[in-house]
């Protein structure tokens, strides 16, 4: 045998072995996971079905299955089925019964941190919004961080460019790091003229989360602070926030995250100050971010090609270069400035309060928005402080 006809032998081999695996292998996806349409396609059947419709039927032959948080993996789902890897294109995976997908050797993943530069300028825009229109600068505030992971270092990160006074607290960190930089929730609580929340939702264990937000915690709270939760409704009690704003304690509230979503407290939803259809995290890189990541995961599990897959088609921001003048303005007003062009929240806001019926339709159309880094900004007359500024919050900088 010749030595071409030698190097062609393993390839041969190996496409057969390809085909077989293809053949075999099907795959279940929420048909809202984004940029997956086509992804897989080439390495098994891929049947796209509405998250909530997932049902033990629908998994019965599959091997693997693609989720967002609408589908509750529990033990009545996945029992009797084929399902040997899951894989949630979010950050969280509390709709994932993790004990007996272990229990029953179920492979799962998550995407821990596919959407922390999302989640950093929803709160970015936020804190900027209530700022202008409450008349105070951010820099003379203290902003408490509850959480500190992916997300609530994001946020740090932010907080410290624009100069504010940053509390943290985050018990699991600070037995792992030791408490140097932490602080006691009382305290946090106590002396935060914003605290915002970016911990997972836990119903057990020493560090559960649920209802972390109850009637004593806000008891704890400085008089006229801000609470904002971006992580999970059901850390905050409904009933004790509806009390404690009521009672004027708190100066207002910002919610992206409700108990019982879609159904949502319509009476909570008019007494926040900002309130939002769970999407701070709903940035296209971060949904692009999140898909690649379980992707990936599932390739590695089954041992496919495409392991280092990444959607090709995320579309550009509709004006990914603006100009900033500088001149007369404050840091604050020309990072406010930056930041609300690459995000409008109070669309958000309005779309929920204008649609109320229409929760999950808002987040499964939701439109496009880019990050800072897909963002040129030219800064005329700006200082080359306030350049370095702006690129540290990872916008670029037109020179």
């Amino acid at each position: 045998m010749d030595s071409e006809a030698q190097s062609r032998k393993p390839e041969a081999k190996k496409i057969i072995t390809f085909h077989k695996i293809a053949n075999w292998m099907k795959i279940v996806a929420d048909d809202k996971i984004p940029f997956l349409n086509g992804a897989l396609e080439p390495h098994a059947e891929v049947v796209y079905i509405p998250g909530k419709q997932i049902d033990r039927e629908t998994l019965k032959d599959a091997d693997a299955l693609l989720i967002r948080t609408r589908t509750k993996c529990t033990e009545t789902l996945l029992t009797g089925t084929s399902v040997r890897f899951i894989g949630t294109a979010t950050i969280g995976f509390d709709h994932i019964d993790t004990h007996y997908c272990n229990k029953s050797r179920i492979k799962w993943t998550n995407a821990p941190g596919c959407n922390s530069s999302s989640v950093q300028q929803y709160i970015a825009a936020a804190l900027l919004k209530i700022s202008l229109e409450n008349s105070f600068n951010l820099k003379d505030k203290t902003l408490g961080i509850i959480g500190v992971g992916n997300v609530g270092s994001k946020v740090e990160k932010f907080a410290r460019t624009i100069g504010m006074n940053v509390l943290l607290n985050d018990p699991p960190r600070a037995r792992a790091e030791g408490k140097m930089n932490f602080h006691s929730l009382r305290k946090v609580l106590d002396e935060s003229d914003i605290v915002t929340v970016h911990v997972p939702l836990n119903v057990v264990g020493e560090d559960f989360t649920y209802h972390m937000f109850d009637e004593k915690s806000f008891k704890m709270f400085k008089k006229g602070a801000w609470f904002i939760n971006s992580s999970r409704g059901e850390v905050t009690e409904t009933s004790a926030l509806k009390k404690v704003l009521n009672s004027g304690k708190l100066t207002g509230a910002i919610l992206d995250v409700w108990e019982n979503e879609p159904d949502i407290d319509l009476e909570l939803m008019k007494q926040v100050y900002i309130a939002t259809p769970h999407v701070a995290g709903y940035s296209t890189d971060g949904k692009a971010n999140g898909t690649a990541m379980v992707v990936n995961s599932l390739c590695r599990y089954f041992n496919l090609p495409s392991e280092k897959w990444y959607p090709a088609n995320v579309p550009p921001p509709a004006s990914p270069q603006f100009t900033v003048d500088c001149k007369g303005k404050s840091e604050e007003e020309i990072i406010r400035e930056a930041v609300f062009h690459t995000y409008n929240i109070d669309e958000d806001n309005s779309s929920l309060r204008s649609t109320l019926s229409d929760f999950e339709k808002l987040r499964g159309n939701y439109p496009l928005r880019r990050e800072f880094t897909s963002y040129t900004a030219e800064l005329k007359n700006g200082s080359e402080k306030i350049q370095k500024t702006i690129a540290n919050l990872g916008f670029r900088i037109k020179i």
